[in-house]
Protein backbone atom coordinates (compact mmCIF):
# COMPACT_ATOMS: atom_id res chain seq x y z
CA UNK A 1 0.00 0.00 0.00
CA UNK A 2 1.15 3.84 -0.24
CA UNK A 3 3.83 4.74 2.19
CA UNK A 4 1.49 8.11 3.51
CA UNK A 5 3.29 11.02 5.81
CA UNK A 6 1.60 11.89 8.90
CA UNK A 7 0.59 15.59 6.88
CA UNK A 8 -1.08 13.55 4.23
CA UNK A 9 -2.83 11.03 6.74
CA UNK A 10 -4.14 14.15 8.53
CA UNK A 11 -5.71 15.60 5.20
CA UNK A 12 -7.27 12.22 3.96
CA UNK A 13 -8.69 11.53 7.62
CA UNK A 14 -10.03 15.01 8.01
CA UNK A 15 -11.53 14.56 4.34
CA UNK A 16 -13.21 11.74 5.77
CA UNK A 17 -14.85 13.23 8.69
CA UNK A 18 -16.09 16.11 6.60
CA UNK A 19 -17.61 14.11 3.75
CA UNK A 20 -19.04 12.15 6.76
CA UNK A 21 -20.88 15.31 8.25
CA UNK A 22 -21.72 16.72 5.23
CA UNK A 23 -23.11 12.85 4.34
CA UNK A 24 -24.84 12.58 7.82
CA UNK A 25 -26.71 16.10 7.40
CA UNK A 26 -27.94 15.41 3.69
CA UNK A 27 -29.16 11.90 4.73
CA UNK A 28 -31.65 13.81 7.18
CA UNK A 29 -31.71 16.34 5.69
CA UNK A 30 -33.09 15.31 1.69
CA UNK A 31 -33.64 11.76 2.59
CA UNK A 32 -30.78 10.87 0.26
CA UNK A 33 -28.78 7.98 2.76
CA UNK A 34 -25.49 9.75 2.76
CA UNK A 35 -24.43 7.36 -0.04
CA UNK A 36 -24.07 9.76 -2.65
CA UNK A 37 -22.28 11.94 -0.86
CA UNK A 38 -19.65 8.63 0.44
CA UNK A 39 -19.13 7.09 -2.64
CA UNK A 40 -17.13 8.88 -4.55
CA UNK A 41 -14.91 10.08 -1.44
CA UNK A 42 -14.33 5.90 -0.52
CA UNK A 43 -13.59 5.36 -3.98
CA UNK A 44 -11.19 8.93 -4.35
CA UNK A 45 -9.47 7.56 -1.44
CA UNK A 46 -8.78 4.35 -2.22
CA UNK A 47 -7.53 5.55 -5.79
CA UNK A 48 -4.67 7.10 -4.10
CA UNK A 49 -3.55 3.60 -2.30
CA UNK A 50 -1.69 0.72 -4.23
CA UNK A 51 -4.77 -1.67 -3.92
CA UNK A 52 -5.81 -2.80 -7.31
CA UNK A 53 -8.34 -0.91 -9.47
CA UNK A 54 -10.74 -3.21 -9.81
CA UNK A 55 -12.18 -3.42 -6.57
CA UNK A 56 -11.98 0.45 -5.78
CA UNK A 57 -15.83 1.07 -6.74
CA UNK A 58 -16.96 -2.44 -5.31
CA UNK A 59 -15.22 -1.41 -1.94
CA UNK A 60 -16.70 2.22 -1.94
CA UNK A 61 -20.28 0.85 -3.05
CA UNK A 62 -20.41 -1.56 0.01
CA UNK A 63 -18.59 -0.13 2.73
CA UNK A 64 -20.81 2.91 1.85
CA UNK A 65 -23.63 0.62 2.89
CA UNK A 66 -22.48 -0.77 5.61
CA UNK A 67 -22.75 2.77 7.21
CA UNK A 68 -25.94 3.38 5.38
CA UNK A 69 -27.75 0.82 8.16
CA UNK A 70 -26.62 2.68 11.17
CA UNK A 71 -27.28 6.49 9.77
CA UNK A 72 -30.49 5.60 8.06
CA UNK A 73 -31.79 4.68 11.58
CA UNK A 74 -30.44 7.49 13.01
CA UNK A 75 -32.39 9.77 10.64
CA UNK A 76 -35.93 7.49 10.31
CA UNK A 77 -35.79 7.27 14.55
CA UNK A 78 -35.80 11.58 13.76
CA UNK A 79 -38.31 11.28 10.75
CA UNK A 80 -40.90 8.79 12.90
CA UNK A 81 -41.08 10.91 16.01
CA UNK A 82 -42.25 14.04 13.80
CA UNK A 83 -44.73 11.38 12.66
CA UNK A 84 -43.39 11.80 8.58
CA UNK A 85 -42.70 8.17 7.92
CA UNK A 86 -45.50 6.14 5.98
CA UNK A 87 -45.32 3.09 7.49
CA UNK A 88 -47.77 1.41 5.15
CA UNK A 89 -46.00 2.16 2.42
CA UNK A 90 -43.39 0.80 4.16
CA UNK A 91 -44.67 -2.34 4.78
CA UNK A 92 -45.96 -2.67 0.89
CA UNK A 93 -42.36 -1.84 -0.35
CA UNK A 94 -39.92 -3.26 1.68
CA UNK A 95 -39.92 -7.24 0.81
CA UNK A 96 -39.42 -6.37 -3.10
CA UNK A 97 -36.96 -3.33 -2.32
CA UNK A 98 -34.62 -5.70 0.30
CA UNK A 99 -34.53 -8.93 -2.59
CA UNK A 100 -33.68 -6.44 -5.30
CA UNK A 101 -31.19 -5.03 -2.75
CA UNK A 102 -29.69 -8.54 -1.96
CA UNK A 103 -29.25 -9.26 -5.68
CA UNK A 104 -27.79 -6.19 -6.21
CA UNK A 105 -25.33 -7.04 -3.47
CA UNK A 106 -25.01 -10.70 -4.93
CA UNK A 107 -24.53 -9.85 -8.68
CA UNK A 108 -21.57 -7.00 -7.73
CA UNK A 109 -19.29 -9.89 -8.09
CA UNK A 110 -20.28 -9.93 -11.64
CA UNK A 111 -20.24 -6.73 -12.62
CA UNK A 112 -16.68 -4.69 -13.63
CA UNK A 113 -15.50 -1.53 -11.58
CA UNK A 114 -16.21 0.51 -15.12
CA UNK A 115 -19.79 -0.90 -15.15
CA UNK A 116 -20.03 0.05 -11.56
CA UNK A 117 -19.13 3.30 -11.98
CA UNK A 118 -21.61 4.10 -15.39
CA UNK A 119 -24.92 2.71 -13.23
CA UNK A 120 -23.99 5.43 -10.54
CA UNK A 121 -22.67 8.27 -12.85
CA UNK A 122 -25.91 7.90 -15.28
CA UNK A 123 -28.33 7.47 -12.46
CA UNK A 124 -26.58 10.75 -10.84
CA UNK A 125 -27.00 12.30 -13.34
CA UNK A 126 -30.92 12.08 -14.21
CA UNK A 127 -31.77 12.54 -9.87
CA UNK A 128 -29.07 15.77 -10.23
CA UNK A 129 -31.58 16.96 -14.06
CA UNK A 130 -34.73 16.30 -11.44
CA UNK A 131 -33.49 17.86 -8.70
CA UNK A 132 -32.58 21.14 -10.68
CA UNK A 133 -36.04 21.78 -11.55
CA UNK A 134 -37.87 24.50 -10.82
CA UNK A 135 -41.02 22.13 -9.88
CA UNK A 136 -40.65 18.29 -9.03
CA UNK A 137 -41.86 15.99 -12.07
CA UNK A 138 -45.41 14.32 -10.94
CA UNK A 139 -46.64 12.13 -12.63
CA UNK A 140 -50.01 11.14 -11.24
CA UNK A 141 -52.15 12.73 -8.15
CA UNK A 142 -51.56 9.83 -6.43
CA UNK A 143 -49.75 6.80 -5.71
CA UNK A 144 -50.48 3.51 -8.70
CA UNK A 145 -53.23 1.22 -6.99
CA UNK A 146 -51.84 -2.02 -8.39
CA UNK A 147 -49.78 -4.15 -6.14
CA UNK A 148 -47.42 -4.94 -9.29
CA UNK A 149 -47.07 -1.95 -9.60
CA UNK A 150 -45.48 -1.00 -5.95
CA UNK A 151 -43.17 -4.24 -6.29
CA UNK A 152 -41.93 -3.14 -9.28
CA UNK A 153 -41.09 -0.17 -8.24
CA UNK A 154 -39.89 -1.07 -5.03
CA UNK A 155 -37.69 -3.95 -6.39
CA UNK A 156 -35.64 -1.91 -9.05
CA UNK A 157 -35.28 0.94 -6.36
CA UNK A 158 -34.16 -1.31 -4.11
CA UNK A 159 -31.41 -3.16 -6.92
CA UNK A 160 -30.05 0.18 -7.81
CA UNK A 161 -29.95 1.67 -4.93
CA UNK A 162 -27.61 -1.67 -3.98
CA UNK A 163 -25.50 -1.18 -7.12
CA UNK A 164 -24.71 2.82 -5.96
CA UNK A 165 -24.25 2.42 -2.62
CA UNK A 166 -26.57 4.62 -1.65
CA UNK A 167 -29.77 4.27 1.01
CA UNK A 168 -32.64 4.40 -1.55
CA UNK A 169 -33.59 8.04 -0.72
CA UNK A 170 -31.74 9.21 -3.73
CA UNK A 171 -34.13 7.08 -5.77
CA UNK A 172 -37.12 7.11 -3.81
CA UNK A 173 -38.09 10.66 -2.91
CA UNK A 174 -38.21 11.61 -6.24
CA UNK A 175 -40.60 9.07 -7.48
CA UNK A 176 -43.01 9.07 -4.18
CA UNK A 177 -42.40 13.08 -5.21
CA UNK A 178 -43.72 12.04 -8.75
CA UNK A 179 -46.89 10.27 -7.36
CA UNK A 180 -47.62 13.82 -4.96
CA UNK A 181 -46.37 12.11 -1.88
CA UNK A 182 -46.21 15.36 0.26
CA UNK A 183 -42.00 16.23 0.48
CA UNK A 184 -41.37 15.43 4.10
CA UNK A 185 -43.58 12.45 4.33
CA UNK A 186 -41.15 10.67 1.21
CA UNK A 187 -38.16 12.09 2.82
CA UNK A 188 -39.31 10.76 6.13
CA UNK A 189 -40.21 7.38 4.61
CA UNK A 190 -37.22 7.49 2.41
CA UNK A 191 -35.27 7.31 5.61
CA UNK A 192 -36.76 3.76 6.74
CA UNK A 193 -36.16 2.62 2.97
CA UNK A 194 -32.42 2.87 3.75
CA UNK A 195 -32.34 0.15 6.50
CA UNK A 196 -34.62 -1.64 4.21
CA UNK A 197 -32.05 -1.51 1.54
CA UNK A 198 -28.69 -1.46 2.62
CA UNK A 199 -29.06 -4.27 5.58
CA UNK A 200 -29.66 -7.29 2.71
CA UNK A 201 -27.38 -4.79 0.07
CA UNK A 202 -24.32 -5.55 2.94
CA UNK A 203 -25.08 -8.88 3.57
CA UNK A 204 -24.96 -9.80 -0.51
CA UNK A 205 -22.00 -7.49 -1.25
CA UNK A 206 -19.77 -9.09 1.88
CA UNK A 207 -20.48 -12.65 0.29
CA UNK A 208 -19.78 -11.56 -3.35
CA UNK A 209 -16.31 -9.98 -1.90
CA UNK A 210 -15.24 -13.19 0.52
CA UNK A 211 -11.78 -14.49 -1.06
CA UNK A 212 -11.49 -11.53 -3.36
CA UNK A 213 -7.56 -10.65 -3.79
CA UNK A 214 -6.05 -7.62 -2.37
CA UNK A 215 -8.35 -6.41 -0.60
CA UNK A 216 -7.14 -3.95 2.38
CA UNK A 217 -6.55 -5.18 6.05
CA UNK A 218 -10.15 -4.70 7.91
CA UNK A 219 -12.31 -5.81 5.24
CA UNK A 220 -15.16 -8.35 5.45
CA UNK A 221 -16.22 -9.18 1.73
CA UNK A 222 -16.06 -5.81 -0.23
CA UNK A 223 -16.99 -4.05 3.65
CA UNK A 224 -13.55 -2.31 4.80
CA UNK A 225 -14.61 -2.33 8.81
CA UNK A 226 -12.24 0.75 9.23
CA UNK A 227 -13.19 3.46 6.93
CA UNK A 228 -16.92 2.55 8.43
CA UNK A 229 -15.59 2.96 11.98
CA UNK A 230 -14.34 5.99 11.15
CA UNK A 231 -17.33 7.76 9.29
CA UNK A 232 -20.35 6.00 11.53
CA UNK A 233 -20.00 8.45 14.24
CA UNK A 234 -20.43 11.76 12.12
CA UNK A 235 -22.92 10.48 9.62
CA UNK A 236 -25.31 9.23 12.82
CA UNK A 237 -24.61 11.90 14.54
CA UNK A 238 -25.35 14.32 11.96
CA UNK A 239 -28.48 12.54 10.20
CA UNK A 240 -30.97 14.20 12.91
CA UNK A 241 -29.42 17.89 12.41
CA UNK A 242 -30.08 17.63 8.92
CA UNK A 243 -33.63 15.72 9.42
CA UNK A 244 -34.25 19.20 12.13
CA UNK A 245 -33.58 21.49 9.42
CA UNK A 246 -35.72 19.46 6.59
CA UNK A 247 -38.43 20.51 9.01
CA UNK A 248 -38.12 24.01 9.94
CA UNK A 249 -36.68 25.39 6.34
CA UNK A 250 -37.62 26.12 2.53
CA UNK A 251 -35.07 22.86 1.15
CA UNK A 252 -35.35 24.48 -2.38
CA UNK A 253 -31.59 26.23 -2.84
CA UNK A 254 -30.19 23.57 -0.44
CA UNK A 255 -31.73 20.75 -3.24
CA UNK A 256 -30.10 22.81 -5.80
CA UNK A 257 -26.87 23.38 -4.68
CA UNK A 258 -26.39 19.70 -3.77
CA UNK A 259 -28.08 19.00 -7.62
CA UNK A 260 -24.88 21.29 -8.63
CA UNK A 261 -22.53 19.09 -7.08
CA UNK A 262 -24.21 16.09 -8.09
CA UNK A 263 -24.17 17.10 -11.51
CA UNK A 264 -20.43 16.98 -11.43
CA UNK A 265 -19.70 13.96 -9.23
CA UNK A 266 -21.84 12.28 -11.87
CA UNK A 267 -19.64 13.53 -14.79
CA UNK A 268 -16.29 12.52 -13.08
CA UNK A 269 -17.57 9.04 -12.58
CA UNK A 270 -18.60 9.19 -15.96
CA UNK A 271 -15.60 10.45 -17.27
CA UNK A 272 -13.57 7.59 -15.07
CA UNK A 273 -15.98 5.19 -16.07
CA UNK A 274 -15.13 5.64 -20.31
CA UNK A 275 -12.34 7.23 -20.38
Amino acid sequence: MTDFTIMELGFLLGTVILSAIFAGIMAGLLGVGGGIVLVPMLFWMLSLSDFPSGIFMHMAVATSLSTIMFTSMSSAWAHNKRGAIDLKLLRLWAPAMMLGALSGGLVSRYIGADELKAIFGIIALLVAANMARPKPLVLSDDLPESRIAHIAISGVTGLFSSLMGIGGGTLSVPILSAFSVEIRRAVGTASAFGVVIAVPAVIGFVLSGLGVEGRPPLSLGYVNIAAALVILPFTVGFAPVGARIAHSVDTKWIKRAFAFFLFITAIRMLTSAFG
